[in-house]
């Protein structure tokens, strides 16, 4: 499902506009985004978690010359499923 079918889906299941939708959606990823960038998880009830993880520096190999190389250290979003969101799945 790409972005545009999901503001429609939003639109057509609330009786939105596509604009007011599209700003909801968008609001939305904002607040989300927002919140991870300042290191706070984002916890959807019945959804999934959002958080920031920290990853360790690594070695790793550069596959074309076989070098080894080391990966710096970095900070990634990661997504964690809730019961009902892996229920629904099944």
């Amino acid at each position: 499902m790409t972005k545009a079918e999901l503001i429609d889906k939003i639109a057509s299941g609330t009786g939105l506009s596509k604009a007011d939708a599209s700003r909801a959606l968008d609001s939305t990823l904002n607040s989300i985004r927002s919140a991870l960038k300042k290191g706070q998880k984002v916890t959807l009830v019945g959804f999934g978690t959002f958080a920031v993880v920290k990853r360790k520096s690594r070695k790793g190999r550069n596959p074309r010359t076989g070098q080894v190389i080391t990966i710096p250290a970095a900070k990634i979003p990661k997504f964690t499923s809730g019961k009902s969101l892996k229920d629904a799945v099944k």
